[in-house]
């Protein structure tokens, strides 16, 4: 029996692509690999849409060796054909979200948030499981999707009752 072997990449559709980059590149700190456009028979058939034409940039991690495809996060622009936002609920069939592990959930959260990232939860300790100690929230990029910043331990002398109280 044949079976999936990895995640190649996660694919995002973004309503700018600059933006997108901006918001993953100086907001979460990936690294912008590649750019380009595609508008060709193949990407057409492929996203199910004649005329197709997709703007795209592939995002990796610094310093951490890529999957397969040599990015994690592709974002993707429809110039043709313009699509609209949907947005759904955590708990709706078929939502999904992208969790990054981060260093500092404080710092990022905030920097996120001035960036235009909307909290479903300000960073909370994780008092519970294997992640216990750490923080995590959920949040919603400029687009809407959602993602989780997960903290594993707290940075060195920080604990959840010294958490600055200005985080989102």
């Amino acid at each position: 029996m044949a079976n999936a072997t990895s995640i190649f990449h996660t694919g995002l559709t973004v309503s700018s692509l600059d933006s997108a980059i901006r918001f993953y590149v100086e907001g979460l700190g990936l690294v912008l690999r590649h750019r380009q456009t595609q508008d060709n028979e193949y990407t057409c058939a492929l996203v199910g849409y004649d005329h197709a034409r997709l703007h795209i940039a592939q995002l990796q991690f610094p310093d951490q060796p890529p999957p397969p495809s040599g990015h994690v996060i592709e974002l993707v622009e429809y110039e043709r054909p313009v699509g609209g936002r949907q947005l759904t609920e955590n708990c709706d069939a078929g939502a999904m979200h992208l969790a990054f592990a981060v260093d500092d959930i404080h710092e990022i959260a905030r920097r996120l948030q001035d960036m235009g990232a909307t909290f479903l939860s300000p960073p909370v300790e994780i008092t519970a499981g294997i992640n216990r100690g750490g923080f995590a929230c959920y949040l919603r990029d400029p687009d809407g999707v959602t993602l989780e910043l997960l903290q594993q331990a707290p940075p060195p002398g920080r604990t959840a009752a010294d958490a600055p109280a200005s985080a989102p």
